[in-house]
């Protein structure tokens, strides 16, 4: 009885060291994200080969795995502060819709760390946007040219990141804030600008009008012409006897003729 602690006491402790070696070697990947493995004792971050998937695995307990989550992630940057093309502050919001490289993400460790979304998106696309914003004037910023200019934000961003093993997806310009007197006097000009155009339409929709009735009259006026040139005497002298012919077989009509007008034709003395 006395020697049973003696024989358990070493087991106990193998077991603990046991669990405890478990516990340090077992890495859980959850969904949408990779590890990066960092060997202690060999050459660090291990870039020659894929990225843990997730899932379960057995690792040496002298190692350690750091987790990136490789999902499509937003940064809302709001009120960034840039300058028009003329010197004016201008404010602006966007979303940068970004994620880690999958395949590359262990040299995204090692060369920028986890930390990769303040000490390289974020100034990033602060630079792309003061840089692309300083190209046009407060106007074109306000109305016609937003989405070239998110589109330029966009590449220049990109152009910025790839390198760096971050995958840019999107850039949405959201709002652009304008200082009051400038915001007023770009609409004022706007509005001026859209009734003008709704004046000249004006314009020329009378100016089709009038051209379509010159036309028509000259239409009517050339079927006019050709109607009196085929018209002669004597077909005028038969429609007129058609005529009179009808109207004297009207059974509200009594009709008498006699004689003949100068032209020949029947004359209507008088009728009940």
């Amino acid at each position: 009885m006395e020697k049973l602690p003696k024989i358990a006491l070493p087991i106990v402790f193998v077991v603990v060291v046991l669990i405890i070696l478990l516990v340090k070697s077992a890495v859980t990947i959850g969904s949408g994200e990779r590890g990066v493995l960092y060997e202690t004792l060999g050459d660090g971050v291990v870039t020659d080969e894929a990225p843990l998937d997730e899932g379960f695995h057995i690792i040496a307990p002298w190692n350690k795995v750091f987790v990136y989550n490789v999902r499509q992630q937003e940064l809302f940057e709001r009120e960034m502060s840039v300058l028009s093309s003329n010197g004016l502050e201008i404010k602006l919001d966007a979303s940068v819709l970004y994620q880690a490289t999958t395949a590359s993400v262990a040299k995204l460790h090692q060369t920028r760390g986890e930390d990769y979304l303040q000490s390289v998106i974020i100034p990033a696309i602060r630079s792309a946007t003061r840089s692309v914003v300083g190209r046009y004037t407060p106007e074109q910023l306000y109305s016609t040219k937003r989405d070239a200019i998110q589109n330029e934000i966009f590449e220049e961003t990109k152009k910025i990141l790839e390198p760096q093993f971050i995958q840019l997806n999107s850039v949405l310009v959201r709002d652009v804030t304008l200082p009051p007197t400038i915001k007023q006097a770009i609409e004022r000009k706007l509005k001026q600008e859209q009734e003008s155009l709704e004046y000249e339409f004006r314009l020329v929709t009378a100016d089709k009008e009038a051209q379509k009735q010159i036309i028509e009259a000259k239409g009517k006026a050339e079927a006019n012409r050709i109607l009196s040139a085929s018209l002669t005497d004597k077909i005028l002298q038969d429609k007129g006897i058609e005529a009179t012919i009808k109207l004297s077989e009207s059974p509200n009509s009594k009709v008498i003729v006699i004689g003949s007008g100068d032209s020949g034709m029947p004359i209507i003395l008088g009728n009940q």
